[in-house]
């Protein structure tokens, strides 16, 4: 029965993930959420629980999503090499602080970045300056600078339990980076801060000794297997349904329901 639940949560979650042109991580966070919760789990494990397991997942989608942008050319690797590094370690420290976090302060914290992607989205981004793609490199900060940025994209992401891609892609076309070649970019980079991620949470979930059934740490073994397997399927679907309808109008509606997610979050955690 836990198997079919997480397996419809795959499949909307990765449907809205395409359909979006989100991460997953900010549909299944809120989703593992409240079915962690009803499930009886700890309230001191059930957040961070959610977040360890919505960054394994993301390995999963993160690589179906690499090889579809790398085909198109869409991957600067010279960028990659220079951010990836600083991603992992970055990624593994911010799970490391999640777990000393509270579960009531990291609800409140992802409650404030759901606020914040939801007002990026109804507002609307603003089109990047295009570059000489032939030669991004040149626009863009020296290599320790990178290294620098990619570590904070990713203690941030973990403690989001996100893919980076909401942080990466505005970092990217700040230095005028064309916006396929951030979002393809910041697709690889998804790769590394998810394994850190989830590797991060396994251990620093087995150190405070998690007393959930089919955990890893903080990782629900049900939930990746079966989120994971959906998610791959469905966000290929939901991005062709996306190209079918206004992309304008999906967002908007998109951002309404991740302000009231995040309303839920702030509201819990204050409670």
């Amino acid at each position: 029965m836990e198997l079919i639940i997480f397996l419809i949560i795959g499949a909307l979650a990765g449907f809205a993930a395409g359909l979006f042109g989100v991460g997953g991580g900010t549909i299944i966070v809120p989703l593992l959420y409240l079915v962690f919760t009803q499930m009886g789990y700890s309230a001191d494990d059930i957040m961070h629980l959610a977040l360890g397991t919505s960054l394994a997942t993301i390995v999963v989608t993160s690589i179906s999503s690499l090889m579809a942008h790398n085909k198109k050319g869409a991957v600067m690797w010279p960028v990659f090499k220079n951010l990836a590094p600083g991603m992992a370690i970055g990624c593994f420290l911010g799970a490391g602080i999640a777990g000393w976090l509270s579960g009531v302060h990291l609800q409140i914290i992802v409650g404030i970045f759901l606020l914040w992607v939801a007002f990026k989205m109804f507002r609307g981004g603003k089109k990047p300056t295009a570059v000489n793609t032939s030669n991004t490199s040149q626009a863009l900060p020296s290599t320790p600078k990178q290294l620098a940025a990619g570590a904070g994209i990713g203690i941030a992401s973990a403690i989001f339990g996100i893919g980076g891609g909401s942080l990466t892609v505005p970092y990217l076309s700040r230095y005028g980076v064309v916006m396929q070649k951030a979002v393809g970019t910041s697709a690889a980079c998804g790769l590394p801060i998810a394994i850190a991620g989830a590797l991060g949470f396994m251990i620093f979930g087995m150190k405070a000794q998690v007393n959930v059934p089919n955990t890893i740490g903080f990782v629900h073994i049900y939930a990746f297997l079966g989120i994971g397997i959906m998610s791959f399927f469905t966000a290929k679907l939901g991005a062709k349904v996306a190209h079918m309808l206004s992309p304008q109008l999906l967002k908007k509606c998109f951002s309404v329901l991740l302000f009231v997610v995040g309303v839920y979050f702030l509201y819990k955690g204050l409670a």
